[in-house]
């Protein structure tokens, strides 16, 4: 018997790295991709499922109608739909949330529901929390590739969230509420996301591995010249990821 095939798609470094200590050892046949060009590169339509564990792109309509593809979604849909699901959730001071695990539609996080599991937002910073997801993304992908679940339509009116900017990384700086100030350093703390920043005159200062301790914020500090914001800069974090 030919063993079943799964695609995985992740872009960042944990999600390989989960791939090869969790999703590579399960029966069956794995492959990896970390890349839109690689994704078409494979045969897409001879995999059971694609699992896309973190991803920035859309994804095209022939893809979707190839091969029934998985997204993981950080928040308890048909709340949170949208862009910066981590960041938005930090901000409106959610402590946890759940993974909810969806089939992929054309319409932005809208599609059925596999499963939904806990998740904490807990954490020094949001690269800790996605390699916290990830994993269990992984976790997740193991139980639908096992028992082929039917996917449950949402319910309830959605709730959904703008993708950030550039603009909303600067640090706020009305507020006397220090833990308003370490959530949002620390939701902004990851690889391809703009960090927490001041601008004062010509400088720009960018602020990463904060501490929330004795009555103080404390945290390390990139001072560089001041540059032209650019949209383009902010990593979209929504999944259709």
């Amino acid at each position: 018997m030919t063993p079943r095939k799964y695609l995985v798609a992740g872009r960042q470094p944990w999600n390989l790295r989960h791939f090869r200590e969790i999703l590579s050892q399960q029966p069956g046949h794995w492959d990896f991709c970390s890349d839109s060009q690689q994704l078409n590169q494979f045969p897409l339509d001879q995999y059971r499922y694609i699992f896309f564990l973190h991803w920035s792109e859309w994804i095209p309509q022939e893809i979707l109608d190839q091969c029934e593809c998985v997204c993981f979604h950080m928040t308890d849909v048909p709340y949170g739909r949208g862009g910066s699901p981590l960041q938005n959730l930090i901000a409106r001071g959610h402590r946890d949330t759940v993974l909810t695990a969806l089939k992929m539609t054309a319409e932005f996080d809208a599609g059925p529901v596999y499963a939904k599991r806990p998740l904490s937002l807990e954490g020094s910073t949001a690269e800790e929390i996605f390699i916290r997801a990830s994993k269990l993304s992984c976790e997740m992908a193991i139980d639908i590739a096992n028992n082929a679940p039917t996917p449950t339509p949402q319910t309830g009116d959605p709730v959904v969230f703008m993708r950030r900017s550039p603009a909303d990384s600067v640090l706020p700086s009305d507020t006397e509420d220090l833990t308003t100030v370490f959530d949002h350093i620390r939701m902004l703390d990851a690889a391809g996301y703009p960090p927490a920043f001041l601008e004062i005159g010509n400088l720009r200062l960018e602020f990463s591995r904060a501490a929330l301790y004795d009555g103080e914020v404390r945290a390390d500090v990139r001072i560089r010249v001041a540059e032209p914001s650019n949209d383009s800069d902010i990593h979209p974090d929504s999944e259709q990821t």
